[in-house]
């Protein structure tokens, strides 16, 4: 116990550290408490995040700041646009259609289960067989409905796609504009003495900037492959499921694992046990397979030094913390968790009697 109180002791008497941790924890109050209300503010920060890497690339080639700026921040526009009215229509379309096939599906499925009694007659009885078929029928009906409804009624509300569709342009146009004034601004707020604080910031800066861009560039190269292999093998609603496949890379492995179930799924109820399906079942393995293996090397060169125990026990963690978004942003947030313990002074021993 003397052990304890002389640590904390120690770290209350350094100005450095109570700072550090009183920054952490008003920031944590702020989203946990304030961050429904500002998530266009925190979504536009990490986009101007993002985009700020590419300016600064430009700026290395001599391309004036300015420049940069409007020639990313248009490209950003032009994507935007393209998700509105082409991605997210399409999207929708798929999804009820899909939702629309799922009486088909539970049918069809009810055939192949209703076989299992009559081949393993020692393993499946009929009436266990009925109770599958109808607790799946239910749970299948309630998830369409379900996701259905939180795609007319959630995330595109009419009023949420408002606040997004003209907060967020703006919020990150001034963020990129004016960089240098908010950080010079935050940092006449601070203390002068806020050594641990700062170099806190670097090594986050350095491990996050680094994931951010390279998520990006990665779901977009596994959506766009997983969408071209699709689209050839002739699967149906290759664009829902792709998408999917991209966004899954958020999540690693877990992520990975769940939405290969409605990629199976969607191709056996097309095809069956075919040849079509079992192409277009090692056609997605390799593409996982190259992702781990090739695209996730390349995009990050270790650079995010996690082990895999450590993102897992991070995605449980913060998503059981923050729901959804704790999940998409667990190794971003584990990585400032391991630069705060890694940055974290270690106090010296008691001075011997």
């Amino acid at each position: 116990m003397e052990q304890i109180s002389g640590w904390i002791k120690r770290q209350l008497s350094n100005p450095q550290v109570v700072f550090l941790a009183a920054a952490l924890v008003v920031l944590s109050v702020i989203i946990v408490y304030a961050g429904n209300m500002l998530a266009p503010v925190l979504a536009s920060i990490v986009i101007a995040y993002l985009l700020d890497g590419i300016i600064r690339r430009l700026q290395i080639l001599h391309l004036p700041r300015w420049i940069g700026i409007w020639l990313v921040f248009t490209a950003f526009m032009l994507f935007l646009v393209a998700i509105i009215f082409w991605l997210l229509p399409t999207l929708y379309t798929q999804l009820t259609q899909v939702v629309a096939q799922i009486p088909a599906m539970l049918s069809q499925g009810q055939s192949a289960l209703m076989t299992l009694p009559v081949e393993y007659p020692e393993l499946f009885s009929q009436e266990q067989v009925l109770d599958i078929i109808n607790s799946l029928r239910a749970e299948l009906t309630d998830l369409g409905q379900r996701a259905l409804a939180n795609s007319l009624y959630g995330v595109t509300s009419i009023i949420t796609l408002l606040i997004y569709v003209i907060l967020l342009p703006i919020l990150i146009f001034f963020f990129l504009k004016d960089k240098d004034r908010i950080l010079l601004w935050t940092r006449d707020l601070l203390p002068s003495d806020n050594q641990l604080a700062i170099k806190v910031w670097h090594d986050v800066d350095v491990q996050i900037g680094n994931y951010v861009r390279g998520k990006f560039w990665e779901i977009l190269i596994v959506w766009w492959a997983s969408f071209m292999t699709f689209s050839l093998l002739g699967l149906q609603y290759a664009m829902l499921l792709s998408v999917l496949v991209g966004l899954s890379v958020l999540i690693p492995y877990i992520g990975a694992a769940v939405v290969t179930v409605p990629v199976v799924v969607i191709a056996y109820f097309q095809w069956g046990l075919t040849s079509e399906f079992y192409y277009l079942v090692g056609a997605y393995l390799i593409i996982q397979a190259l992702d781990g293996n090739l695209l996730v090397p390349l995009l990050f060169s270790e650079v995010v030094n996690l082990h895999p125990v450590a993102i897992i026990v991070a995605v449980l963690f913060f998503g059981g913390l923050f729901g959804v978004w704790g999940v998409f942003f667990a190794i971003p947030l584990a990585t400032v968790v391991q630069a705060i313990m890694m940055a974290w002074p270690r106090g010296a021993e008691p001075a011997a009697n």
